[in-house]
């Protein structure tokens, strides 16, 4: 909660520089607002929810971050939180597959930038934009975390280079995953490999965008 009490009057001061004061209690606002939102220290810890984020995956303070999220995302979590903290990305969108406090898989699209105190990193701070109500598939057992997380944004219409960009790894580290994703799949072309995996329920059949 000091976390998220500091980063508004943080934010605060720097909008009166600019001559544009947020009026009222944001902290309040942020606790009362529908949408889940939450905060994560600089060690990966989840420090605060608001009622509709406990809502989501139950009381996770004190959690690491990636304990709310599918294991095959795991990963793919503590990296994108990591370059976050590093000041190496400012903000993301994402498809994210949840775990709500009975374990159900839970499909959502987060938004998350650094949480800032003083010019420096001292977290992450995010909100839950969309929640599917439909169930999340589950990942296809053959397939390791990288290659669904692969699969899944060449399903959103990544390029190989914009998923290496997004994943920092070097193209040629990402056609290896391109192509042992279509070995694990019987697939012999990354169209057959998706229209594969949306036949197995890999997949969504009306992917979102982002």
């Amino acid at each position: 909660m000091a976390a998220v009490q500091e980063s508004t009057a943080g934010a605060e001061a720097a909008s009166a520089v600019g001559g544009t004061e947020i009026p009222g209690d944001v902290r309040r606002c942020l606790e009362e607002v529908s949408l889940p939102a939450y905060a994560i220290d600089r060690f990966g810890i989840i420090c605060w929810l608001n009622p509709a984020a406990m809502s989501l995956v139950g009381d996770a303070r004190g959690r690491q971050q990636s304990s709310v999220v599918a294991p095959e995302q795991a990963r793919e979590a503590r990296e994108s939180f990591t370059r976050k903290v590093l000041g190496n990305e400012r903000s993301t969108d994402a498809s994210v597959v949840l775990l709500d406090p009975n374990g159900e898989r839970v499909q959502a699209e987060i938004s998350s930038v650094p949480l800032r105190e003083g010019g420096r990193i001292v977290g992450v701070f995010g909100v839950v934009a969309h929640r599917d109500p439909t169930p999340s598939p589950h990942p296809h057992p053959r397939l390791t975390p990288r290659q669904n997380q692969v699969l899944h944004m060449l399903a959103r219409g990544r390029s190989t280079a914009q998923i290496a960009n997004e994943l920092q790894l070097s193209i040629e580290t990402v056609r290896n995953h391109v192509r042992l994703m279509m070995r694990a799949l019987d697939a012999h072309s990354r169209i057959e490999a998706l229209a594969v995996a949306h036949r197995e329920g890999i997949l969504r059949s009306e992917p979102r965008g982002d």
